[in-house]
């Protein structure tokens, strides 16, 4: 073992080993792994001061030294230097964005606690992710899995449509999750994907609720445990965005101004919470409110106010805690009090959508008022313990969110044990059983659109004359187009001239509109469906001399329209690497994908739908849950 601990672990007249986090020699009872856990945090609520308190209802995100070691310095990210924040501050959850190889995370993690333990009560930390087992990169959602397994996006999962391969990914991610320390994950992403423009589809599980209600709950069983309970071994889930962040006016996201607004014109509210109610039941440990300002929300009878979900008393307190039952915590979605200024020196407004008239005390206390525990992306402790001095706001309601979060550090057995061992961490992140199963679940998402009999082209004329192009044939020369010339190697010969290829296979991903004016929006796809006029026109060139195998990569919709004439089979993805297409389009691994959403005919067909209503384009190219099969080998 490589952990070790900065306290003295202690044994009590009657045996019992216990952490001596206080270090007073005594065996107290939040200190005792017999004692039941809402005794813990009892016990241990009675002893926080105010600034222990505040200091628990912060996340901000945290950045690793690329030695393992602790960031003193300001960096790209990070606000204050970390022993700052842990022992000045004392907060105790952070969101990881960067990771080193898996032993120098696990060092780092350790280091981390062992700060932690430093603080007069040693209350431990917990560290979040966002997903990290794909393939979409963006700092502001989500990373590329880099050392860890990877595995198709969301999207991918939902495609090959088993709620049994979604528990697989669970309980690979938590595996690795837990390896290095991380103890709390930033998702699963249950909105549905009724907007068919909206950019943060690749981590949905699709249109469909029924659906994405069975995947939310293998994925709660798949990291925190069977039935969701939380224990020593799991990873506490936050499910976003409650209610639902999919409708998104005009398929705009709500990171931005332009995109605040969320809409109900086909009144399908309830579909897009049917997932948080199946969560709620799978005991997911935490919620996330999305920043989106519902407009012409009517419940029961009575208009929701328009202002952000994370800000809404009718929402969280109402609907969330009084009407569902739900006593976990709710953490608002980032930077909701502050405006922030990024590395570039770009100020990032406050994401106060309805109450940006209200100055940074105030929206805190909106927030606490409708709510919600801790507050996501901050780490203004100062502000809050000014508005308990002023009375503003009381001890009473600190300690009601301080005591959910407590229950979940405790459930966790993060007070027994926080740290990790950089060797199991070094064999269990990225270890072969685990990528083989990503691998393997990247080519079964792989869905085929469409697949048709070759009719020109040099295989015309031998015994491929007249069969579907797809599974592709052995010993084909092949011209690749947005494929290594390694991974291309698996589909055939290699060849650098169309006029020397029996098939072109080309990649494109989905279409969008490049937009880079604020903060993050390069990252967040958004805008048009179609594809740009030139490339069309490279594929059609492509199509006159060869047959064309194309593969979209879709992390939303795209229009296939002008395609569907020019190509021999069109195939979509959502998160595959080039070495599980190969095996996907050679038949190794045969694909099983059906469409998550449906691929509509135009633009005017979008602009014309209703954003919260699945399927809701006339006469599209592909329903939802189209997928074609390969024809079995004959004997």
């Amino acid at each position: 073992m490589t952990t070790t601990t900065t306290r003295t672990t202690l044994t009590a007249p009657d045996g019992t080993v216990f952490r001596d986090l206080n270090g007073n020699g005594t065996l107290d009872p939040y200190e005792d792994p017999r004692v039941p856990v809402a005794d813990r945090v009892e016990d241990l609520l009675a002893r926080m001061t105010p600034a222990d308190k505040a200091g628990l209802m912060f996340q901000t995100v945290i950045e690793t030294g690329p030695d393992g070691s602790l960031v003193e310095a300001l960096g790209a990210i990070s606000k204050s230097p970390t022993t700052a924040v842990v022992q000045a501050k004392r907060l105790t959850h952070f969101n990881v964005h960067r990771l080193p190889e898996p032993r120098l995370a696990a060092r780092w993690h350790n280091a981390l606690q062992r700060l932690a333990e430093d603080t007069p009560l040693g209350i431990p930390v917990t560290v979040s992710t966002d997903p990290r087992h794909a393939f979409h990169e963006n700092s502001g959602a989500s990373f590329a899995a880099g050392h860890f397994s990877q595995w198709p996006d969301a999207l991918g999962l939902a495609a090959i449509g088993d709620a049994g391969a979604v528990r697989q990914f669970a309980d690979a991610a938590r595996q690795e999750y837990v390896a290095v320390g991380i103890r709390a994950a930033l998702h699963p992403c249950v909105d549905l994907a009724t907007e068919p423009r909206w950019a943060r589809q690749l981590g949905t599980f699709g249109e469909d609720s029924a659906l994405t209600s069975a995947f939310t709950a293998a994925y709660l069983d798949g990291f925190q445990g069977p039935d969701g309970r939380l224990g020593a071994g799991s990873v506490a889930c936050t499910t976003k965005h409650f209610p639902g962040g999919g409708p998104q006016a005009d398929g705009e996201d709500a990171h931005f101004p332009y995109g605040r607004e969320q809409v109900y014109p086909g009144g399908r509210f309830a579909d897009h919470l049917a997932p948080f109610r199946v969560a709620i039941a799978h005991r997911t440990a935490a919620m996330m409110p999305y920043y989106g300002m519902p407009v012409g929300l009517v419940l029961d009878g009575e208009p929701i106010e328009p202002v952000g979900f994370g800000y809404n008393r009718q929402i969280v307190t109402g609907l969330l805690r009084e009407e569902l039952g739900y006593d976990g915590v709710v953490v608002t979605d980032w930077e909701l009090v502050n405006d922030n200024v990024v590395a570039t020196g770009q100020v990032l407004a406050a994401r106060a959508w309805g109450v940006e008239h209200l100055d940074a005390p105030a929206r805190m206390v909106k927030i606490l008022a409708a709510g919600c525990d801790q507050f996501g992306g901050e780490e203004c402790t100062d502000l809050l313990l000014g508005l308990v001095a002023d009375g503003a706001v009381t001890q009473d309601r600190l300690d009601a969110s301080v005591r959910r979060l407590l229950r979940v550090k405790f459930e966790l057995g993060l007070f027994d044990d926080p740290y990790v061992d950089e060797d199991a961490a070094a064999a269990v992140v990225g270890r072969a059983d685990l990528v083989a199963a990503g691998l393997r679940a990247q080519s079964r998402s792989v869905t085929v659109l469409t697949n048709d009999v070759l009719t020109n082209g040099p295989l015309t004329n031998g015994a491929l004359a007249g069969t579907p192009i797809l599974p592709l044939a052995p010993g084909l020369r092949v011209l690749a187009i947005g494929l290594s010339p390694a991974d291309a190697a698996g589909l055939g010969e290699v060849v650098d001239d169309v006029a020397d290829a029996d098939v072109a296979v080309v990649r494109l991903v989905a279409p969008w509109e490049h937009r880079d004016s604020m903060f993050l929006e390069s990252w967040f796809h958004a805008g048009s469906l179609e594809f740009p006029a030139d490339v069309v026109a490279q594929v059609r060139e492509l199509a006159a001399r060869v047959p064309v195998v194309l593969d979209v990569t879709l992390d939303r919709p795209a229009i296939l329209t002008p395609l569907l004439g020019l190509a021999t089979a069109i195939v979509a993805s959502y998160g595959t690497s080039g070495p599980a297409l190969v095996a996907a389009l050679t038949g190794a691994v045969p694909p099983e994908g059906r469409l998550p959403f449906q691929l509509p005919r135009s633009m005017a067909a979008v602009r014309a739908a209703r954003p919260d209503v699945p399927s809701d384009t006339p006469d599209p190219t592909f329903a939802a849950g189209h997928g074609l099969r390969y024809a079995p080998a004959s004997a």
